[in-house]
């Protein structure tokens, strides 16, 4: 894996963009200086993880013939108010169409972040991953 990242904006507008030329922008916070032009480094963690779980999901679920037609996660994270300020907790909510098998989904949701995704697997075991599925409101 190879990614660019360049400065395109004084102070903090970052872009970083990969080998198939896919970009995204990140930015500090308002408080530092920042433009609010793309997400916070942390911010861009906590949806990785998020992401890397999906993948893995959907794939399980469309291994075991569920018909995903909605699908949804919901992320809140906190960090310690210190320097670093590392996560605290990462909650995950997992939201499924209401013909998705919410044992199967639950199964796919765990399997996924105790085996499969890398991301998880990267981040410090001292984070309180917290992980809810459910069906769509």
């Amino acid at each position: 894996m190879k990614l660019d990242l360049k400065l395109v904006e004084s102070p903090f507008v970052l872009e970083v963009k990969n080998e198939s030329g896919i970009t995204i922008k990140m930015d500090a916070t308002d408080k530092i200086g920042g433009k609010n032009k793309g997400m916070r480094p942390m911010e861009v963690l906590a949806s990785s993880l998020a992401g890397c779980m999906s993948i893995d999901i959907l794939l399980i679920l469309k291994k075991q013939r569920q018909e995903v037609t909605f699908y949804e996660v919901n992320i809140e994270a906190n960090r310690k108010d210190a320097v670093p300020a590392v996560f605290e907790t990462i909650h995950l909510v997992f939201s499924f169409n209401r013909e998705v098998d919410l044992e199967k989904a639950s199964a796919a949701v765990h399997l996924s972040h105790e085996k499969y995704c890398s991301v998880s697997a990267s981040l410090n075991s001292e984070i309180n991953i917290q992980l809810e599925v459910r069906h769509q409101s």
